[in-house]
């Protein structure tokens, strides 16, 4: 799977796929779930690096001391809005209003998508930000649908 990045708006910001051919139904549903999930762990504040006390332990994580605390004094690093995925062919997209949440989100995104276009469908290409020439009809880039999560 290659990765691309263009212009970068954090707040304003499409995620495109391309498959190696039309995706199934169910290969759909894969590709949802992963957007989902990532988006929910990021409105949740999962996306905030500093409180990675884990991270920073390092590979002996026996006994290591976690402070409860440390999560609620850093900045909130919570992502804000999300689009329906939306497909054209052998392209998928999404939206994303990535708020404050901590760069190495999209670092998590990318693995969760490159595993899947390993064991269950081919992803040829992820870009990150920018337009796609290859979209056809694409409408007005900042009003996706929106995905309603309440």
């Amino acid at each position: 799977m290659d990765v691309k990045f263009r212009e970068c708006n954090p707040f304003d910001i499409w995620i495109w796929l391309r498959f190696e051919t039309v995706p199934a139904p169910m290969e759909r549903q894969y590709i949802e779930e992963v957007f989902d999930s990532w988006f929910l762990l990021g409105k949740l504040g999962g996306f905030n690096a500093e409180n990675l006390q884990v991270q920073e332990a390092g590979v002996d994580l026996n006994y290591i001391s976690y402070d409860g605390d440390r999560g609620a004094e850093s900045l909130m690093a919570l992502m804000h809005n999300m689009g329906e995925v939306e497909y054209q062919g052998v392209w998928a997209r999404c939206w994303f209003d990535l708020g404050t949440s901590d760069t190495f989100a999209l670092d998590v995104l990318i693995n969760a998508f490159d595993r899947l276009s390993r064991e269950y469908v081919v992803i040829e290409e992820l870009i990150v930000g920018g337009q796609n020439e290859d979209w056809v009809g694409d409408r007005d880039r900042h009003e996706p649908d929106f995905v309603d999560y309440n």
